[in-house]
């Protein structure tokens, strides 16, 4: 059952919204189009969202293709992305929904925005806001909807929410998170539920990953995986994942420099009881990006002897040598870990050195290609760092030292 009103100053918000503003002229007149879920309830809440995902009682693929944008249609949902001027859009056609099996993705079919709005998560996104057409300023919802979204509360729309896409689970902890909402009590049981059955394994590693992924770029990254660990979802992932030291993670993130991820870090020190060899191949199972999965192999793995390193290094040119090319990842774990000294030295100031030299210079100075090209680049660096060679006649100086005193 779902209700509606006519709001027309959230209609007044909602048009005003940056991303709104190259969408409305352009949607052909006896459309209504309508925006939905997260959006409308982050408006409703006082909030300007920048992502908008919209829906139509229609053909959403002819819609998007007439708003003059790049288009992108996607058979199997009825669903299509547009950019325009910079922002980009996902418009759907109102569907309803049906499961084959518990985690399979749904099979789908055309249906009213009513409908349309019941298949969805949690009520608090179950909300839609007519923005151009004949119905614009309406609001429809769910029945309860605006009433938890006042209360700050989350509320599955069905029993089986949590069965037939368990992946509701980790987008629970999201907005748990990132909201400050509390788990309506009979959702809550179905949760728990969900996660004592297993219901996690029969999503495929894509899919969890992706929403993992989601976790780990929230705002307070830290809050976010420990929120895994309140509802037992960390160990449903792997036995050993799991942000267990709070206070380790957040000294780390306040090491890391701009140019770190804070996303790869916190997954990283949840992943700390995960096996090396397992880690590699449970992010792979999660889809993740190689070179994501490398970062925080490594940041989970290597972190120790980096950390006992640099606790051992005075000299920035040993600062350089222990942290040995780790990502700015691994060194501000490490200084969590008992190094933060260093690891501040490398990441704020020792890491930016650059020699006024390079290998084409020993070239010409007659050292011969291999090894050696790298071994008097190191050296030159070295002494650099540590205030004993300033400009290219002293760091060639040191770099041919070097190179003539290993052969």
């Amino acid at each position: 059952m779902t209700m509606s009103e006519f709001l027309p100053e959230l209609l007044e918000q909602a048009i005003a919204l940056p991303a709104a503003r190259p969408l409305i002229s352009r949607v052909p007149d006896g459309i209504t189009l309508y925006l939905v879920g997260g959006a409308v309830r982050d408006l409703l809440l006082g909030g300007a969202p920048f992502d908008l995902d919209l829906v139509v009682e229609g053909d959403a693929a002819a819609l998007a293709t007439s708003l003059g944008g790049d288009v992108r249609i996607h058979d199997r949902f009825g669903t299509s992305t547009v950019t325009l001027d910079g922002f980009t859009y996902d418009i759907a056609r109102t569907r309803r929904e049906a499961y084959a099996q518990p985690g399979a993705l749904p099979d789908v079919e055309p249906a009213s925005l009513a409908e349309d709005l019941k298949r969805r998560d949690f009520t608090v996104n179950a909300i839609a806001l007519a923005l151009a057409g004949d119905a614009a300023g309406e609001l429809s919802a769910v029945t309860a909807a605006l009433e938890d979204l006042a209360a700050r509360r989350l509320r599955v729309l069905h029993d089986r929410s949590f069965i037939d896409d368990p992946t509701r689970l980790l987008r629970l902890v999201r907005y748990v998170t990132r909201l400050g909402f509390e788990i309506e009590p009979h959702t809550r049981a179905h949760a728990d539920e969900a996660i004592s059955g297993g219901a996690l394994r029969t999503v495929s590693g894509p899919r969890v990953g992706a929403e993992l992924r989601l976790l780990a770029r929230e705002p307070d990254p830290v809050r976010a995986l420990r929120g895994l660990g309140e509802l037992g979802l960390d160990a449903a992932i792997h036995p050993g994942f799991g942000l267990d030291d709070e206070d380790l993670a957040r000294r780390a993130l306040a090491l890391l420099p701009a140019d770190g991820r804070r996303d790869r870090l916190a997954l990283a020190v949840a992943a700390r009881g995960v096996p090396g060899p397992e880690l590699a191949t449970l992010l792979d199972t999660l889809a993740f990006e190689a070179e994501d999965r490398d970062v925080i192999v490594a940041a989970a793995t290597r972190v120790g002897e980096v950390a006992s390193a640099l606790r051992a290094a005075s000299a920035p040119s040993e600062i350089a040598a222990a942290v040995s090319g780790a990502p700015p990842e691994v060194v501000a774990l490490a200084g969590a870990l008992g190094a933060e000294p260093q690891a501040r030295d490398w990441l704020e100031q020792l890491r930016h050195v650059r020699l006024e030299i390079d290998g084409r210079d020993l070239l010409a100075a007659g050292v011969p290609e291999g090894p050696a090209i790298g071994r008097g680049l190191r050296a030159a660096l070295g002494a650099k760092l540590d205030r004993r060679a300033s400009g290219r006649e002293q760091e060639l100086a040191e770099a041919l030292d070097a190179v003539g005193a290993s052969e």
